[in-house]
């Protein structure tokens, strides 16, 4: 049985008097992809900017593998094995696809020979970026872009990778081939934590899954009957799938 790597209860964040998470709770165990759905504005981001560590809870426990998260800075957390791929890539510009990608390790201090052998299952994982290694990321496609977002995330030698928005202003075959490359990811050992506005492929890629509602958690359970729940046909797989 599949030992719990992260649980989240009770988490409240907001920003200034305005609160976005209301007392959530999840659970991502190893070796699995979750993932959290809900729609624009419901607080999906919020959760991920506080598990890195970006935002802080007002209230909650995280514990990652068996230790508090709570009052970590973000590369205290990086350091203890997640790693957040942010909506939008956030690549930088002017520097090569080779210099963001080794920018994901700059906290493994005396760790060259790990930190080799990462880049080159990165390449492997994502050859196009082979292809490209000199060139300025921010000169990539929207798909090699991303694939750099996440090369840059894997090499900080996570446990956990914390994915925003995989799909986002992607061609459904870019997102397929996305969608392998981190189905190959987490068979390697790699836990995932998916928000996806592509509710299908969410639910296709990941084990188990969260509804977030208006900064609450409403639905839990696994995918397969995620995606029979009626009100998640209704909400974010359309009409058509509660006729099919």
């Amino acid at each position: 049985m599949a030992t719990t790597l992260l649980e989240v209860t009770g988490l409240c964040v907001g920003y200034g008097d305005v609160r976005v998470l209301h007392e959530v709770g999840l659970v991502v165990k190893r070796g699995e992809i979750v993932c959290l759905i809900g729609s624009n504005g419901a607080g999906k981001t919020t959760l991920l900017r506080a598990l890195s560590g970006v935002v802080r809870a007002s209230a909650g426990t995280i514990s990652f593998a068996g230790e508090s998260l709570i009052g970590l800075a973000p590369q205290q957390i990086v350091r203890r094995g997640i790693a957040h791929v942010p909506e939008g890539r956030r690549l930088f510009a002017g520097m090569s696809v080779r210099e963001n990608l080794l920018m994901g390790a700059y906290l493994r201090r005396g760790a060259r020979t790990e930190i080799r052998r990462d880049l080159d299952l990165v390449l492997t994982t994502f050859p196009r970026l082979a292809e490209r290694l000199s060139q300025d990321a921010a000169t990539l496609s929207g798909g090699e872009q991303q694939m750099c977002a996440i090369g840059r995330g894997l090499m900080a030698g996570p446990q956990l990778l914390l994915i925003d928005e995989l799909s986002l202003g992607l061609a459904p075959k870019l997102v397929g081939e996305l969608g392998q490359a981190l189905l190959a990811i987490n068979r390697a050992g790699l836990s995932v934590l998916l928000v996806e506005q592509d509710v299908a492929t969410a639910l296709r890629l990941a084990n188990y899954g969260f509804v977030l509602d208006t900064g609450h958690i409403v639905l839990a359970d696994p995918t397969a009957l995620l995606a029979k729940n009626p009100m998640v046909q209704e909400a974010y797989l359309g009409r058509a799938a509660v006729n099919a």
